[in-house]
């Protein structure tokens, strides 16, 4: 099982508890937009319920997102981005990767699904606290009838209806991570433990 790094949030924001002694920001994922968390400092979401995470470097998850437009929810946690995608994807990448032609390529690509976490961003228009702190780069909408639209295998390759396309997300990103990886082995700069992880699943 692939784990999560622990990243020390900012003290807890001024404000009075919930009445079940839960931080304003886990009452705020939880009431507003019905997502498991736990802790409260840092307070974290339980991914493989209601979404999972891929979790790639932010300068390729940059280009990807400039590729691939519309997205689920997008966080940034210091060097790592976090592209919040239908929960079961994690399951479906390694044949996803397989069937793009990237099966045994070596990925700065995390897959986290059920039984993972990742650190909560702030809620939007609440200050993140210290630099490098979890922020929402595109923010998630507020709890309406119906799942929010996360991307998800709709056929793969397919771009109908109004789910985006996890199997165009998926390519985006591991093009960018393949080409970032390349050009940091052609110009000799140093890749940190982070960026230079095979692939892996949880």
């Amino acid at each position: 099982m692939t784990t999560t790094v622990p990243r020390p949030l900012p003290s807890r924001p001024e404000g009075r508890e919930s009445r079940t002694g839960s931080a304003p920001w886990s009452h705020w994922y939880e009431h507003e937009l019905g997502w498991a968390t736990e802790g409260t400092a840092p307070v974290r979401l339980l991914t493989g319920l209601r979404f999972d995470v891929l979790e790639v470097p932010a300068a390729a998850g940059r280009t990807a997102l400039r590729r691939v437009g519309r997205t689920g929810p997008v966080a940034l946690t210091e060097a790592r981005m976090q592209l919040l995608v239908a929960a079961g994807s994690a399951d479906e990448l390694p044949g996803l990767l397989d069937w793009l032609e990237w099966g045994g390529v070596t990925l700065s690509l995390t897959a986290i699904g059920a039984g993972g976490r990742i650190t909560a961003p702030a809620p939007p228009g609440r200050a993140a606290g210290r630099s490098g702190a979890a922020v929402w780069l595109r923010p998630p909408g507020l709890r309406r009838e119906g799942e929010p639209d996360l991307p998800a295998l709709v056929g793969l390759g397919s771009r109908g209806g109004g789910t985006p396309d996890l199997a165009r997300l998926v390519d985006a990103v591991a093009t960018e991570c393949h080409r970032d990886r390349l050009t940091r082995a052609r110009t000799g700069r140093s890749t940190d433990e982070s960026t230079a992880q095979p692939l892996a699943f949880s």
